[in-house]
């Protein structure tokens, strides 16, 4: 408590200092307004929320990264290189020479190997982005393990592809933690988990200072960091709930950057000369899907139709204000190997002669089942208009998630417009879910596979999503799904639509801040101030 009432008599102190004039931050810190009420925990074993997504990204090094310079390129972290077996089944890291954590204690490879063999043994909620290669609690200190002080081999027991494993390697499980100060807080046998819930232990670019739930998060620079002493000592999320408070404090100059405005705010604040809008595409899309048992939506043509018929442009220029862009690839843009071509816009005419090919020049009524919260009712009335354009009657329905889900894995849907986020960056993580179905038998119930909810199934969708999770060579994988993604978009139950923008706020005296694609890609090491 003694250190947040110093933080804020800083600031307070910087805004006297002006004599009355408009209140600043200090230049040598960045203070975000930020609703940050999701925070339950800073292990990286254990965190699944998007702040602290975020904020573990800045605390620790993974052993793969997406830098903040180039978040299309995997690229090694805490590993300088690695070595890959000819089967696909082994891969070595060699860890970079004279890292330290924030301790001063070096870090080694059996840091590395420890950091993932107690995300394991933890088994808390993103454990399965690694145990998915076939590690457990009772192999996983043979499958994961230190070969010397400089090495780390690892071994999958599974048919993936070395690429696959290597983009976990760059999640937030994959963060490399001071075992020797971890375990110096071990009670009980948690492996440090009571203490590092409320604590850091890494290398990264900043380190954990204060975290008091829904009032603060502080983090000081790591001046030795490897990339060099980032552009500001500390970093302030203040918690700010109500996005008109944190317009406010924007406005006066009492922070740098606002992160939950609404539209309406965005728009408010458009004609200040000292504050900029950036928008930062998220891995968030918005689709529909056509179940593929229904009489018409099973028609190829007519799923192709529903394309040329939505006014995509439109909706993201209109009422959805910027805060969603256009995108249809099932992969998010801004992420390796997303595909960000846009060959759909609203053809009424071209909509109209595939409907009539596949024998409903009259059209037919659907229903389509959506969220109940907001910019779901919205589209959805959209998408009624655009198709009625085609001769289609579209009835809406809205649920509750807790109702629309089950009803979705039942398949008891015509069309359902909903969205959908990977759970790691990579694209297997979404391909597995629109383009793999193995088995479509209604009593297969395929858990998180949208393609089986959809009742399709594809042979050359199935085959090819299969090559690229199991392809060894990087640069093949990567253009088997953009094929797998190029295809989708000719062929399927999907019409997606939108991927999510992420509206940031900030003074204009500020630069650097990078906010990737996915929850854990933002970084804070190059942000500076004027």
């Amino acid at each position: 408590m003694k250190t947040i009432r110093l933080l804020l008599l800083s600031l307070a102190a910087a805004t006297l200092a002006l004599g009355g004039a408009q209140a600043a931050t200090p230049k040598n810190m960045f203070v975000q307004a930020k609703d940050i009420a999701d925070i339950i925990t800073m292990d990286p074993a254990e965190v699944f929320e998007l702040t602290t997504g975020e904020i573990i990204a800045n605390i620790y090094d993974r052993i793969m990264m997406f830098e903040p310079e180039d978040l299309q390129n995997l690229v090694g972290g805490v590993a300088e290189s690695y070595e890959v077996s000819k089967d696909g089944k082994t891969i070595t890291f060699k860890i970079r020479p004279g890292l330290k954590f924030h301790s001063g204690n070096p870090v080694r490879a059996a840091d590395v190997a420890w950091s993932l063999q107690r995300v394991v043994k933890l088994n808390k909620t993103p454990a399965f982005i690694i145990t998915q290669f076939g590690w457990t609690p009772d192999n996983v200190d043979s499958l994961v393990k230190a070969t010397d002080s400089s090495h780390v081999q690892i071994t999958i027991t599974e048919d993936f592809s070395p690429g696959l494993v290597l983009n976990a390697m760059s999640a937030g499980v994959a963060s490399v933690v001071d075992m020797k100060l971890v375990m110096s807080h071990e009670k009980e046998g948690d492996l440090g988990y009571d203490w590092l819930k409320s604590n850091s232990a890494g290398s990264g670019a900043f380190s954990l200072k204060t975290w008091k739930a829904n009032e603060i998060v502080t983090l000081e620079a790591n001046q030795d960091y490897r990339h060099g002493k980032p552009g500001v000592d500390r970093v302030i999320l203040r918690h700010v709930a109500e996005p008109s408070s944190q317009r406010l404090l924007l406005e006066k100059g009492d922070i740098d950057m606002a992160r939950n405005l609404t539209p309406d705010q965005i728009k408010g604040i458009m004609g200040n000369s000292d504050i900029a809008i950036d928008g930062h595409p998220k891995g968030t899309i918005v689709y529909m899907a056509a179940n593929a048992g229904h009489p018409a939506l099973g028609k190829e043509k007519v799923v192709q139709a529903l394309r040329w018929l939505v006014d995509y442009n439109s909706m993201a220029n209109s009422f959805l204000a910027g805060q969603f862009v256009v995108h249809q690839a099932f992969w998010p843009a801004g992420l390796w190997a997303s595909l960000e071509t846009i060959p759909y816009k609203q053809d009424i005419p071209k909509a109209r002669a595939l409907l009539a090919e596949a024998g409903y020049a009259d059209g037919f009524e659907l229903t389509i089942h959506t969220l109940t919260n907001s910019p779901f009712p919205e589209i959805a009335q959209a998408v009624q208009a655009n198709l009625a354009k085609g001769g289609i009657k579209a009835n809406i329905v809205t649920l509750e998630g807790k109702t629309l889900w089950p009803k979705y894995r039942a398949r008891e849907h015509d069309i359902i417009l909903a969205r959908w986020s990977p759970d790691y960056v990579d694209p297997h993580s979404n391909a597995d879910a629109f383009a793999h179905n193995p088995d479509n038998r209604l009593e297969a119930k395929l858990t998180g596979v949208l393609a089986w909810r959809n009742a399709w199934a594809d042979d050359a969708s199935n085959k090819l999503a299969v090559m690229a999770r199991n392809e060894l060579d990087l640069g093949k994988r990567k253009q088997q799904y953009l094929d797998l993604q190029a295809m989708l978009q000719k062929k399927g139950p999907f019409v997606i639509m939108f991927q999510q923008n992420e509206q940031v706020a900030r003074r204009k005296n500020l630069r650097g801040f990078v906010s990737g694609s996915n929850f854990d890609l933002v970084f804070y090491r190059n942000v500076t101030k004027q």
